[in-house]
């Protein structure tokens, strides 16, 4: 069996660190908000290239309490991508503020920077960029076409931990950058728990309140708020992975330059735009007849997983923005052709031989 990730190999390997940081902290009894947390996040902060960073409960959170401080709500716009995690879209929508997508480019799976002026109207307030599967959005082009048009510019790292645009790292680019530590990440927790980077002192504080219940300390609540708090010991795993960040992405582009010089020839692979560092949170892989190689994979005891199936404008919860088939072309492409593959650092090279070789046996470009 070759499994899409495998977190009991990474655990082996630093079983013991995990363990030591466990259990400091339970020696000291501060579970909430304590030493491990505002550690963390200074270290975020530094691996990203911004001066602050607040832990969340979740990725979701990350994004919803962003959107939330930035002061967008019912009657605006934030424009994003239909071919991403449902998530991206319910932040905009918990704000009652209205998803406008923006078809993708099928090379990158990122926001099509071309078809983004044509979507902003006098209600735009953000612009909401995915990077998907671990492969940065064209964010000096976003950002450029944010301040055109006096637009927040709001990240969605949450695939993308320590990928990088011209050298600058995701996160840093807009005005909060947004990442997941759920387990199967490239920085995963053992649980949930989620983090906003950002620059800005003003926005710090109203997401740490609003985090917080609204409470800036000593039981005064300037604003109805939430309970959005990473935890203790979720930040001491965190940190205890985030000084091995940058060789578990390393061995992760290893891996995809392995799976690129297999199978390059017989199905269509994941690309890098230049000046972009793809971290692969997925490999991803396009072909016509996905389902058939899907088939052959399981058959196979192989792994492999459709992210996504159906893209955001056709899913049922979201019927109400009136979309419909055809709208979005790209993105229903890439739901009809998509297939994720095992990657995870530890995965072997024999691994990764055996899933090309099988799906060699029936790919159509």
């Amino acid at each position: 069996m070759i499994p899409m990730v495998d977190l009991g190999k990474q655990f082996a390997e630093i079983r013991e660190e995990i363990f030591e940081m466990m259990s400091r902290i339970l020696e000291s009894s501060q579970y909430i908000l304590g030493p491990k947390v505002r550690e963390f996040e200074t270290k975020m902060a530094e691996y990203s290239g911004v001066s602050r960073a607040i832990g969340v409960a979740s990725g979701t959170d990350a994004l919803h309490l962003s959107v939330e401080a930035l002061g967008i709500g019912e009657g605006d716009e934030v424009l994003t991508t239909p071919f991403t995690f449902f998530a991206t879209a319910e932040a905009i929508i918990y704000t009652g503020a209205r998803p406008v997508f923006v078809d993708i480019e099928l090379d990158t799976f990122s926001m099509d920077c071309d078809k983004m002026e044509e979507k902003i109207t006098p209600r735009t307030k953000a612009v909401l960029p995915v990077h998907l599967f671990g492969h940065p959005s064209d964010m000096e082009r976003i950002a450029g076409i944010a301040k055109k048009h006096n637009l927040s510019v709001i990240e969605d790292c949450a695939q993308a931990v320590g990928a990088e645009v011209n050298g600058g790292k995701v996160g840093s680019f807009g005005d909060a950058g947004c990442f997941s530590f759920y387990p199967s990440k490239n920085l995963g927790a053992y649980g949930d728990g989620g983090m906003i980077t950002l620059n800005d002192q003003g926005l710090a504080d109203s997401i740490k309140a609003l985090r917080n219940h609204g409470s800036k300390g000593s039981y005064m609540h300037d604003s109805v708020g939430f309970n959005s708090r990473l935890d203790e010991l979720q930040a001491g795993i965190l940190l205890v992975k985030l000084r091995k960040l940058d060789e578990y992405n390393r061995k992760r582009r290893r891996n995809a330059s392995l799976y690129r010089s297999l199978l390059c020839d017989v199905v269509r692979c994941p690309s890098e735009r230049k000046g972009a560092y793809h971290v692969y949170n997925q490999y991803t892989i396009m072909a016509r007849n996905r389902d058939a190689i899907q088939k052959t994979l399981k058959e196979n005891s192989i792994s492999s997983v459709v992210y996504y199936p159906r893209p955001l404008h056709l899913q049922k919860a979201l019927s109400f923005l009136g979309h419909r088939e055809g709208d979005f072309p790209c993105a229903e492409q890439a739901a009809r052709e998509v297939l994720s593959l095992p990657m995870y650092p530890e995965l072997e090279e024999a691994s990764i031989e055996a899933v090309a070789d099988t799906i060699k046996k029936v790919a159509q470009c």
